[in-house]
């Protein structure tokens, strides 16, 4: 398995809280400080009880063998500008037609190993060690993403109404070469990317077969169905979470959701949990404050919000989750067209450039383009069901104008994620 992740690695921000302590080859420092500028107490208290019940001695784990490894992408220029144009003069309507044009391999490589916690009373329990590379392989961004990370699961484990769709950290340690190991209760394997592959290879060898029965056809298509509405449905309850809570994911994505099956015929046991919090931007009043540091992760979702009239801290804060509501929306098209075809139709990349740049998110036309290509049928079916709910919902929230994107409580709650496809 070697997954890649697509993210912006420039939009997310270091949290508030100080950056872990080293102690190589020791784990984190358990007593790290935590800087609030409101002097939350109760927050303060109940993060160090989070922290406290970290592991943090490398002597505690078992490593395992190397699942995969994965990077991230840097956009590097968009479209919507004119050549030359500032990004600081850009309007709002321009703003609203920023697509990725230029695309590099970030310089962050993250590796995934099998484990286990091997003292104490939580011995046994299997675990994914995520792996940032010290400062001489990765630079100061690995650190910053590992601390940003760490901070997220702590402050959002600190609820005691955490769901089931967020994927737990346990705790972690910091070798001698600078490395940061990260230990998170296992979740599972596959990446929601790993599943749309594989059904996308099932749909080949199926029609690669000659006539398909109809019948069997059908019944696969329905699993199929039912199975990506629970991938949606846990990765909008994850999202809905954070965002109650004040955290943006800011890299959601079919590689960010880890799923404990790929088996479309176990969908009742399935669980989706979201991963790859190295983004996450903490939106708290105190944090969007004029004056306040956001830290260097988070500047250009900054700025983007600047030059879409984001100046309060209301509007700052409304702007950060429209952009995560646009992200969970390219999920949506991703999960509707990938599974459903035949391997090498429809990638991530081709479907984002399709819906942005080729119909400048006009969802109708979109459809209307879908309707002409035989080997996009079983998408358009999926999306059509409900007259057309899965097109509405994707309109929703691919709107240009992010003011007018509905919030992630409102997706969930919505008629295309709840009972209408079969």
């Amino acid at each position: 398995m070697n997954p890649v992740a697509v993210h912006r690695v420039s939009c997310d921000c270091v949290s508030r809280f100080s950056l872990i302590r080293r102690e190589s080859g020791r784990g984190f420092s358990s007593g790290a400080r935590i800087v609030n500028s409101r002097g939350r107490n109760r927050s303060s208290r109940r993060l160090h009880a989070v922290r406290a019940s970290l592991i943090t001695s490398a002597d505690s784990f078992e490593v395992g063998r190397l699942i995969g490894s994965y990077g991230f992408m840097n956009v590097t220029s968009y479209s919507g500008l004119r050549s030359g144009d500032d990004f600081e003069s850009a309007t709002s309507d321009d703003i609203g037609r920023l697509k990725a044009q230029d695309i590099g391999e970030g310089g962050v490589k993250i590796r995934l190993y099998e484990g286990r916690i091997s003292q104490g009373p939580f011995r046994g329990t299997p675990i994914t060690f995520k792996v940032y590379p010290g400062q001489r392989a990765g630079g100061i961004e690995a650190d910053m993403m590992a601390a940003n990370e760490l901070n997220a699961h702590s402050f959002l484990q600190s609820n005691k109404n955490l769901p089931a769709n967020l994927l737990i950290l346990v705790g972690g340690f910091e070798t001698q070469f600078g490395e940061q190991w990260l230990a998170f209760r296992d979740g599972g394997k596959d990446s929601a990317a790993d599943y749309a592959r594989l059904a996308s290879e099932k749909t080949s060898r199926a029609r690669s077969q000659g006539a398909w029965n109809p019948y069997d056809k059908e019944v696969m298509m329905k699993r199929r169905r039912n199975f990506v509405i629970t991938i949606l449905q846990g990765a909008m309850r994850g999202l809905a979470f954070m965002h109650a809570n004040d955290r943006l994911h800011q890299s959601l994505g079919p590689s960010s959701i880890v799923l404990n099956t790929p088996a479309e015929s176990e969908a009742i046991y399935l669980i989706p949990r979201l991963r790859d919090l190295a983004f996450s931007v903490d939106i708290r009043p105190s944090c969007l404050e004029e004056g306040a540091t956001s830290g260097a992760l988070s500047e250009q979702l900054w700025r983007r919000a600047t030059a879409s009239g984001a100046f309060t801290v209301f509007e700052k804060r409304a702007f950060g989750i429209a952009d995560d509501i646009y992200e969970a929306g390219l999920l949506l098209a991703y999960l509707a067209f990938v599974p459903f075809c035949e391997t090498g139709v429809m990638d991530s990349l081709s479907l984002q450039r399709l819906l942005e740049n080729t119909f400048r998110l006009d969802i109708e036309a979109v459809r209307e383009y879908c309707l002409a290509d035989e080997r996009l049928d079983e998408a358009v079916k999926f999306l059509d069901f409900g007259d057309r709910a899965g097109w509405e919902l994707l309109q929703a929230m691919l709107n240009a104008d992010h003011r007018k994107r509905p919030m992630a409580e409102a997706v969930l709650n919505h008629r295309f994620l709840n009972g209408i496809v079969k």
